[in-house]
């Protein structure tokens, strides 16, 4: 028997593996016609943790989730939101 993880679950796992202060990470499901969106806020400290150098954390995230998504049979598209000041 298998449990399938959902994307948003793990998005959040990972995230929150990555950054230092876990407890700020939000992430926000929305279905529409082009399938399933997670945009992340998280603390303004962290954006440069889930981002990396020249992008290369955030372009990881997304290959894992599209991995995780093909499996659940959706297509995912994730946004990073800007920290507010």
């Amino acid at each position: 028997m298998s449990t399938q993880i959902t994307e948003q679950d793990f998005l959040e796992y990972a995230i929150k593996a990555i950054v230092a202060n876990p407890d700020d990470v939000t992430i926000n499901r929305s279905v529409d016609e082009l399938g399933v969106l997670l945009a992340v806020d998280v603390n303004k400290e962290d954006i440069s943790r889930i981002i990396g150098k020249n992008g290369q954390i955030a372009n990881a995230l997304r290959l894992l989730l599209r991995a995780v998504a093909y499996n659940n049979n959706v297509r995912v598209t994730l946004k990073i939101n800007e920290p507010t000041t």
